[in-house]
């Protein structure tokens, strides 16, 4: 068995596909230690035990979304803002991040993190890093169209607007991909090894763009 050259960062995505399809709590060295295909107590040349490897795992989630953000690097360089209207722009990059995290193993990440944020102080700290990336992005949208006349906010009830707007919107997508994780554990076919197989829920974007689209007309009031 030790010849399948299990490294920690397997052991750690075995722990995401696991918690993922169970939870965190009910998730065990065992069930980790069979999804590989190794005995349990290969799982101790690499962790000290459960609560070292859980830890590990958080602490990958959190490199890993720090690679995230709202908008792409380029995005301030294109000219979409000349062609596009506000809420146009901003349902794009909402839709741009959701399918982000539609992705492995994002997917399991988002789950895991904002399932686990209200018990442990790792996890939380991750989820608030997201939505600070997500009002800092939202924050350069607008400020672009506050700069061309196009929305008249004021520094402070921009600060304002953004952390109110970006509450909404992450309520919106966490809804979102926890809906879908279940549909997801409700339907094993479509389940590990072929999750990413379920299309993006146009008819659910939809919807998030409308509430967009409400909290837009709030602010810029």
């Amino acid at each position: 068995m030790a010849s399948k050259n299990i490294s920690r960062e397997k052991i750690i995505s075995a722990f995401l596909f696991c918690a993922f399809d169970k939870n965190v709590g009910a998730t065990s060295l065992q069930d980790i230690a069979e999804y590989l295909g190794i005995k349990k107590a290969s799982l101790y040349n690499h962790f000290a035990g459960r609560d070292e490897m859980y830890a590990a795992t958080l602490e990958y989630c959190r490199d890993y979304c720090e690679r995230l953000s709202f908008i792409p690097e380029n995005f301030m360089k294109l000219d979409l803002f000349q062609k596009k209207t506000l809420s146009e722009v901003l349902n794009t990059l909402i839709k741009r991040y959701i399918q982000i995290y539609e992705t492995e193993p994002l997917f399991q990440i988002f789950t895991l993190v904002h399932s686990e944020k209200y018990f442990n102080k790792a996890a939380a700290l991750i989820a608030e890093r997201e939505i600070k990336k997500l009002e800092y992005g939202i924050s350069q949208v607008l400020l672009i169209y506050c700069n061309d006349k196009k929305a008249g906010l004021s520094p402070a009830e921009l600060d304002a607007a953004v952390k109110w707007y970006s509450s909404a919107l992450f309520c919106q997508i966490d809804s979102y991909i926890m809906n879908k994780k279940e549909i997801v554990r409700q339907n094993p076919e479509c389940g590990a090894g072929s999750l990413f197989a379920l299309p993006t829920d146009d008819a659910a974007l939809e919807q998030i763009y409308t509430l967009s689209d409400f909290h837009l007309e709030a602010i810029l009031r």
